[in-house]
């Protein structure tokens, strides 16, 4: 047996021979997809302005100071932590951040997913790299992926900075004390939880170029 699509668009299995009518049915289901993420996002940076500026203040601090930002996460969320070290790293406009990515090097992760576990495959890398005055932005959809949250204790543990992003309720990285910053989009959609913790990325690159420019417009 095959897993169908139904739940994704039950009119194509339906079993629709309407051209006509299946395009205009997956025209109303993008447009309501689309209507739904705008509505989240909104609904999201409106919620957690005030702690992604203080955030991005800390974070400005710490790149001033030499500090550098690790992003990890597992599947989607890898290449969304991709993306997010890629900005820092080299960003549009602005200044240019050190920032990795803990999925970049395939030899290593599988290297330390073969020898000591996956749930270790980020925070022994927190352990050979970071150090005191970094940061590390960690992206989980359901929020209790125990990779991530094995490098956020690691990262406590050695004074980086620790930033997750979750989904749903924030699950264990909103419970336990080893998340300092955990920004939730409060959704129950993967596919919404993603695209909105994207937003939420760039929010925090842009507000950490705007608190990197008022320090240096200053002197």
């Amino acid at each position: 047996m095959t897993e169908g699509t139904d739940f994704l668009y039950p009119f194509i299995e339906a079993g629709e021979r309407d051209a006509g009518a299946l395009l205009a049915d997956l025209s109303v289901s993008a447009e309501a997809k689309a209507a739904a993420s705008a509505g989240l996002r909104t609904a999201t940076l409106d919620r957690i302005a005030p702690e992604i500026d203080m955030l991005a203040a800390e974070m400005a601090a710490r790149f001033r100071a030499g500090g550098r930002l690790f992003t990890f996460g597992n599947g989607g969320s890898s290449t969304d932590a991709a993306s997010l070290a890629a900005l820092f790293a080299q960003p549009p406009w602005g200044r240019a951040l050190p920032a990795r990515c803990l999925v970049d090097d395939a030899a290593v992760l599988t290297a330390l997913a073969n020898d000591v576990g996956f749930d270790l495959v980020f925070s022994r890398q927190l352990i050979a790299h970071a150090s005191a005055g970094d940061m590390a932005i960690g992206l989980s959809t359901s929020g209790s992926s125990r990779d991530l949250l094995t490098a956020f204790a690691e990262a406590r543990a050695r004074g980086v900075l620790t930033i997750g992003l979750a989904g749903y309720d924030g699950g264990a990285m909103a419970q336990g004390g080893d998340v300092a910053h955990c920004l939730v989009v409060r959704s129950d959609s993967v596919h919404r939880i993603q695209e909105t913790q994207a937003a939420l990325g760039w929010a925090l690159w842009s507000t950490v170029q705007d608190r990197l420019d008022v320090r240096a417009a200053g002197g």
